[in-house]
């Protein structure tokens, strides 16, 4: 393993531990943050459980599930706010099409159902695409956000009571060279697909300019 390598994953824990040292309020932070536009699959997950395998309190464990669930809501309203405005014909803008016309065959008929799903499982199930069209397509805002909620509530409670079992085991996995790679592959993946992202939106708002000045 080279410098540079060793310098990234050491930069990737720095990040993870950051967050952890800010306790309630750095799980909160994260799940806003991971809710919305960044893209760092399991990150929220893998806090959450580092949070509560090393908390001594026997009901610590639910204020980290509640801070990560109203995080998590604050996150979707981030991202249902600028869609729900743009509509559905300005969806193109942040979702690609062929994605567009998967989802919304779903949520025509099962959107409470679609949007519950994407709350709980993990990825590479989508959440936020599935969060921007409902929003676009005007599904009920309050109805969103308490599905997402009660979404997150089921999975980031199975996630800490699992954790408050495997305690000593998770933590010292956290600690192992093995969760330093796991890390850095998640940094890595969420840097890629969030500059992809960018770069995506600043390709489709360049063409959408020229077209309007075209006319």
């Amino acid at each position: 393993m080279n410098i540079n390598s060793l310098f990234f994953i050491g930069s990737s824990l720095w990040l993870l531990r950051f967050f952890r040292r800010l306790g309630v309020f750095g799980i909160f932070l994260f799940s806003v943050l991971d809710s919305s536009f960044l893209v760092f699959p399991f990150g929220n997950d893998v806090l959450l459980i580092a949070l509560t395998s090393s908390e001594r309190s026997s009901v610590g464990w639910v204020v980290y599930v509640l801070a990560a669930c109203v995080g998590s809501i604050l996150g979707v309203l981030t991202v249902d706010l600028p869609t729900r405005a743009a509509g559905e014909k300005g969806l193109q803008r942040f979702v690609s099409q062929q994605r567009v016309d998967q989802l919304k065959k779903k949520l025509e008929t099962k959107t409470g159902i679609t949007v519950f799903l994407a709350s709980v499982l993990p990825p590479p199930f989508p959440f936020t695409p599935v969060i921007m069209t409902a929003s676009a397509l005007q599904y009920s805002r309050p109805k969103i956000l308490g599905i997402v909620f009660g979404g997150r509530l089921l999975r980031y409670t199975v996630e800490a009571i699992l954790a408050l079992y495997l305690g000593r085991r998770l933590i010292r996995y956290i600690n192992s060279e093995v969760f330093s790679y796991f890390v850095y592959g998640l940094i890595a993946v969420a840097l890629i697909a969030s500059a992809l992202s960018v770069l995506k939106l600043m390709s489709k708002r360049r063409i959408a300019m020229a077209q309007q000045s075209q006319r």
